[in-house]
């Protein structure tokens, strides 16, 4: 063997190994490429799931929307009406407070009359029992009927005590 076969050999042995390491090479490339292109088509399957329900949300989202313009639109109508009826209730608020006094002014003044009347009738009755108590003499008793005429009993305390007095207390 001549130096010129020896390195056609040479040169044909690396060759082939070189040979060999691209078939390598493309093999594990088909192989990567396999495995990106099922990445790819589960990525793509994913999104287009993931699209979907935000369409579906998107979807009940407008539906609410809509559903809560009827409502605003409503509630501006109910406060229109509440709002005209408030002038109503304003405008008759005067009526009712004339026809009160028109009523209660006859009873009030009905209720203070029965009222000075019991008084009058009790301080009578105190002036009485008084006088039949103590027995004064009948030039006295004026001066008896001056001073409960001029200090009446309190008829919400008991014995009659009044309010800067110490009897009442508890």
């Amino acid at each position: 063997m001549s130096a010129g076969q020896l390195a056609a050999l040479i040169a044909a042995g690396f060759f082939a190994v070189l040979a060999c390491v691209g078939v390598y090479v493309l093999i594990r490339l088909a192989r990567l490429m396999t495995a990106v292109t099922g990445i790819v088509t589960r990525y793509s399957d994913r999104a287009d799931l993931l699209i979907e329900q935000a369409q579906a949300a998107i979807d009940r989202t407008n539906e609410q929307l809509i559903r809560t313009d009827a409502i605003t639109a409503s509630m501006d109508q109910v406060t229109a009406n509440m709002a005209e009826l408030s002038g109503h209730v304003s405008a008759m608020a005067g009526l009712a407070r004339s026809i009160s006094s028109a009523v209660s002014a006859p009873l009030t003044g009905m209720s203070a009359f029965a009222f000075g009347i019991r008084r009058a009738m009790l301080v009578r009755r105190s002036l009485q029992v008084a006088a039949a108590e103590s027995g004064p003499e009948p030039a006295a008793r004026p001066a008896i009927e001056a001073t409960v005429t001029a200090v009446p009993p309190r008829l919400d305390r008991p014995g009659g005590a009044r309010r800067g007095s110490r009897a009442g207390r508890g």
